[in-house]
């Protein structure tokens, strides 16, 4: 009698292929950047350390040094590769979905409410953590820089795939973008000592009508 497709001898289920030394490492990785991440967004870089970041990650200390060899590498490189993922991702969703293929006002207004969404993120929180950091931490200020300018330049990418080519071949656009994205962090920041519903914010739709006005849009 044949066994069933995926089993084994008597229908035994088949014993899944161990996973490789490499997917275990990378696994590994991951569990501590998402445990950093969270530390730094919920507690704050003065309560942040290598143990509670061990414990969260549910990883041991050989392995979390193994990746990391301090703190503060480990919190910038958590910032970083969350910020990373998530323009990657909503540049695969911009490609794919419906709102890809909108243009004029439409896409304007969409791509406003989709990069204010990014300032709503942890990731966001976690490097105005450490840019504070960083004002009076030279070490801090060393490591983080080259990264918040890798990280510029991909935004500076995805922020065009969100207005789509039409607007942003627009003479006006990397006067826009940047006008945009700075007054976004501001505002961002108020949130800090005056939490309030971010959807209802009235720059939302100051933003909507800046954009309007600086791409020529009716």
């Amino acid at each position: 009698m044949a066994a069933v497709p995926g089993t084994g001898p008597a229908g035994a289920p088949r014993p899944r292929g161990r996973r490789t030394q490499g997917e275990r490492s990378a696994n590994s990785r991951t569990l501590i950047l998402d445990a950093a991440l969270r530390e730094l967004h919920e507690n704050g870089y003065s309560r942040v350390t290598t143990v509670t970041i061990q414990q969260r990650a549910g990883v041991s200390r050989g392995r979390l040094l193994h990746h990391f060899p301090n703190r503060d590498t480990l919190l910038i490189a958590a910032a970083q590769y969350l910020a990373v993922e998530r323009v990657a991702e909503m540049e695969r969703w911009v490609g794919d979905s419906e709102y890809g293929r909108t243009t004029g006002g439409d896409r304007v207004d969409r791509a406003v409410e989709l990069l204010w969404e990014t300032f709503r993120q942890p990731y966001f929180w976690a490097a105005m953590e450490l840019w504070t950091v960083a004002r009076t931490n030279e070490d801090v200020r060393a490591e983080l820089l080259p990264e918040e300018r890798r990280l510029g330049v991909a935004l500076t990418h995805v922020i065009a795939t969100m207005f789509g080519p039409a607007l942003s071949s627009h003479a006006a656009f990397d006067d826009f973008r940047e006008l945009l994205f700075t007054s976004m962090r501001g505002v961002a920041l108020t949130y800090a000592v005056s939490p309030r519903d971010p959807e209802t914010d009235p720059h939302v739709e100051r933003w909507k009508r800046l954009a309007r006005r600086m791409l020529d849009v009716d």
